[in-house]
């Protein structure tokens, strides 16, 4: 049997059109993160980094997707670095080292599907 939609397990209203950018604010010299989705299939966080912020490398168990709404970062994965800005999608491979640094203010929304 699927599992039906509750609010309990969303950080977002159920079948309302909302705009993402708007459900995380910066905050200066922070990332600050929503979770939106949480399942035992995967996750949807959504991040806002304050400029010259970032997440040092680490590896994940799963391919992520980052799709930037707004500014721009340097994503690093396996030592290539990567230049994305908004309207880009990174897809950020399992088990690979990767990091990110905010060159400007920047907001992304992460996507992780646990397969």
């Amino acid at each position: 049997m699927d599992e039906q939609p509750t609010q309990a397990n969303r950080g977002i209203p159920i079948a309302e059109v909302v705009c993402a950018a708007d459900l995380v604010n910066y905050q200066a010299g922070s990332v600050v993160s929503r979770q939106l989705i949480k399942n035992e299939k995967g996750n949807v966080t959504l991040f806002a980094f304050d400029q010259a912020q970032g997440l040092s490398e680490h590896t994940a168990p799963f391919d992520a997707l980052v799709q930037v709404l707004e500014g721009e970062a340097e994503i690093t994965i396996s030592a290539k670095p990567l230049r994305a800005k908004a309207g880009d999608i990174v897809l950020m491979p399992a088990h690979q080292p990767h990091a990110l640094t905010a060159i400007t203010r920047f907001k992304m929304l992460l996507t992780m599907i646990r397969s």
